[in-house]
């Protein structure tokens, strides 16, 4: 204690001492200058009220301090005797409770008096019903039997809370009797049939609820109004539970459930009941049933709709409740079909029914009805739809493939019956009803699918395609099979040339076929792999027509073969018989050409015209003749220029536009002049000219062409052709070469083997 005195003085000397020093250096900072001495009375006034000011201000901290701990005194005095008499009155309960149990052992009869008054309050409030138990039965189950189904429930109810009442009030007590308990059930055990009796009648009024409401719906009214009760009253049970540990025997009920299981076993037995059909008895039973489906479930939606909403409580959502119950009883039944397997068109049926009908104003999306599905999710999953696709697709591929199939082989039999195709008049072309055939089951299957979705028709759409396709390389084989059999022996088929020309019109008329499908049914997010898979199509049979023309070519030229063999020989100088012969013959095979189509009347007689170009020239390279003298090559020349011409006017006077356009005969003429140019430096001028014209020729054919002179030595032709040659490579850049008919003339040694 002292020496905390001892540094309280020393801290309170040494804080003197700087307010001292502190003090000094203020006073010299102030008087520094001789003329602030003046100012002195005024530092003294100004440095007075300012410690004034300062001791007021403590003063007034000091009052304030004082007055709080006085205060704070009183508050501790106050708790004090607060304390003091919390202890007094806890000493008084301590001392009560003492005396509880005693208290306790006094009132024990009395507590057992009370329960017993409470369980006698409880009898002889349920005194009528006891008494008249089995009476109250009797009446309730006259009453259901009658359809008083209000006036039932209300003695059912009033019969289960004195059973009820009873029963809690046994589970009340402390020491509960299990003998009393089984007696009240027993004897109270009519009632749970009676229970059991109006849930039977209840179920029967609700699962007729669509036809009842037509004609009564009250009684629908007075089935749900018994229900909600059994609700509440269940929910008065369970409320109970919770806070007592009581149930009553049969709750909670669940009405409300069973009601919407038994309104689900109704729908789901109507869905199922307008299946009357078999697919023994009747082949479009499916369609049937699909139809018969339809027109039950939109007036059944109608009912609903109109009639039911009014007489059920908000809280079923009935008309929402029925959608779903008819939707998941229609998907489960049409999964058991799916399940069963179906046939043909029956996929057809139930793909359109399901993506089209169901959805669309003919069912959910009639003006009456007008209900969104799409909550509820679809009739089938995606998967099950893709399945039934694949499958239908698959089929439609096997049906193709059989027909297809069948098709060809009555071709085959038709080219070899020994008669003429149809359309064997002079005025019609050949044809046979294959491609009209083909593409009606194209036709038919597509119009079917775009009835269903455009995706399905794009699918269907390229699976008719690749069929076509296949049958465009079976057809081939077949013809190439007929060709070879035939020319093995040419007395085999006397109408080879007429099925030829049918064929030829045949492959022309599936192009047009196709693309009137393409017209018909091409959808227009079709993927690129479908329009490649057409154009494969169109040019699979644009180039079997063209093989088809040669083949009939080939018959044609087979007969010309000797006559073609002496052209430009030492006979043929002689005779006019070999061009004359050509001309004759197909004449009298273009007269069976006229039964082709226009477009391949013209191919064909283009073709024609080439080969017997190509053979001609040909002829001219083959050195057969040498033409020693000029006056030789005058007349040869000549001769050859006058049969080109003739030549020529039989294929205009046959067919003036194909004849008149950019004949093949005018490179024979040329060449003829190329070999009667008696100049040489007009023959080097003529062959620079040739070899402009037509850059594909050879430098073997010009060596060729040369050689037919005899003035002209072997080795004089091939440097004049080498120098020509030489020059034209020479000459600017090059430009792309044209194919011109030197492009398909190949020098053979003989043309015994020669094939057009």
């Amino acid at each position: 204690m002292t020496n905390e005195s001892g540094e309280k003085m020393l801290d309170l000397r040494k804080s003197e001492e700087e307010a001292k020093a502190t003090a000094t250096k203020h006073i010299i900072n102030m008087l520094q200058r001789p003329g602030q001495l003046e100012k002195v009375e005024h530092y003294k006034r100004r440095i007075s009220r300012k410690k004034a000011s300062i001791e007021t201000k403590l003063k007034t901290a000091m009052q304030s301090q004082l007055d709080g701990v006085r205060v704070g005194f009183n508050q501790l005095q106050e708790s004090l005797e607060s304390i003091s008499l919390i202890k007094q009155e806890l000493d008084l309960i301590g001392e009560s409770f003492g005396s509880a149990p005693e208290l306790n052992n006094t009132l024990q009869a009395v507590q057992d008096e009370n329960m017993r008054h409470s369980q006698y309050v409880t009898a002889k409030e349920n005194l009528k019903h006891i008494f008249t138990v089995p009476e109250s039965v009797e009446k309730t189950k006259q009453w259901i039997n009658e359809g008083k189904l209000l006036h039932a429930h209300q003695s059912l109810m009033d019969l289960e809370n004195s059973r009820d009442d009873l029963l809690y009030e046994l589970h009340k007590l402390p020491n509960q009797s299990l003998a009393d308990k089984v007696m009240l059930k027993a004897y109270f055990e009519d009632v749970e049939t009676l229970s059991q009796l109006m849930e039977k009648q209840i179920k029967l009024v609700v699962g007729r609820t669509l036809n009842t409401v037509r004609k009564e719906p009250t009684i629908i009214v007075t089935a749900l109004r018994i229900i909600e009760r059994e609700e509440k009253a269940d929910q008065f049970a369970i409320q109970r539970h919770k806070q007592s540990g009581f149930m009553p025997p049969g709750r909670p009920k669940n009405w409300k459930k069973m009601a919407i299981e038994v309104l689900e076993k109704s729908v789901a037995n109507r869905v199922e009941g307008t299946h009357v059909d078999e697919r023994a008895d009747n082949k479009m039973w499916l369609a049937r049933y699909l139809e018969l489906a339809r027109l039950l479930i939109l007036e059944d939606l109608r009912v609903v709709k109109t009639l039911c909403g009014p007489c059920f409580p908000p809280s079923y959502n009935i008309v929402r409740k029925f959608v779903e119950m008819y939707h998941n009883s229609l998907s489960q039944h049409l999964k058991d079909i799916i399940a069963n397997g179906l046939e043909g068109n029956e996929y057809v049926s139930l793909l359109a029914w399901i993506m089209n009908t169901y959805t669309g104003v003919e069912l959910m999306q009639h003006p009456e009805l007008n209900i969104d599905t799409s909550d509820i999710g679809p009739l089938l999953s995606n998967e099950v739809l893709e399945e039934l696709q694949d499958q239908y697709l698959k089929n439609m591929q096997q049906n193709y493939e059989e027909w297809m199939k069948k098709t060809l082989e009555t071709e085959k039999v038709d080219w070899w019956s020994g008669v003429l195709p149809e359309g064997s008049t002079q005025e019609t072309y050949y044809h046979t009803a294959a491609p009209v055939i083909i593409f009606q089951m194209v036709d038919q299957n597509l119009q079917v699918t775009k009835t269903i979705s455009n995706q399905l028709t794009a699918r269907a759409l390229v699976l008719c395609i690749d069929q076509v396709v296949r049958y465009c390389a079976a057809y081939r084989q077949a013809i190439l099979e007929f060709k070879s059999k035939h020319f093995e022996d040419r007395s085999r088929v006397p109408y080879f040339t007429h099925h030829m020309i049918t064929i030829v019109n045949n492959c022309l008329q599936f192009i047009e076929l196709a693309q009137q499908m393409k017209q018909l049914y091409w959808v227009s997010n079709a993927s690129g792999d479908a329009a490649v898979r057409f154009e494969a199509l169109l040019a699979n049979y644009q180039q079997l027509r063209d093989e088809a023309a040669t083949i009939l070519l080939e018959e044609s030229f087979l007969d010309l073969e000797l006559h073609f063999q002496d052209l430009l020989t030492p006979k043929w100088l002689s005779s006019p018989i070999p061009v004359e012969t050509i001309c004759v013959t197909l004449e009298d095979y273009f007269q069976d050409y006229n039964h082709l189509r226009v477009k391949n009347f013209e191919y064909v007689i283009t073709e024609a015209q080439n080969l017997i170009a190509k053979r001609y020239i040909a002829a001219m390279l083959q050195r057969k003749i040498s033409l020693k003298t000029y006056d030789e090559c005058l007349t040869c020349t000549s001769k050859i220029m006058t049969e080109a011409d003739k030549i020529k006017n039989f294929f205009v006077r046959i067919a003036p536009k194909v004849g008149n356009f950019d004949s093949p005969f005018e490179v024979i003429k040329r060449l003829a002049e190329v070999l009667r140019c008696e100049d040489s430096e007009i023959l080097s001028l003529d062959l620079h000219s040739l070899v402009e014209k037509y850059p594909d020729m050879t430098e073997d054919h010009l060596v060729r062409l040369l050689s037919l002179r005899g003035d002209i030595p072997r080795a004089t032709a091939r440097e004049k052709v080498a120098y020509i040659y030489e020059a034209q490579r020479n000459r600017t850049a090059p430009q792309p070469m044209p194919n011109s008919i030197f492009k398909q003339i190949v020098i053979q040694d003989s043309f015994l083997n020669w094939k057009p």
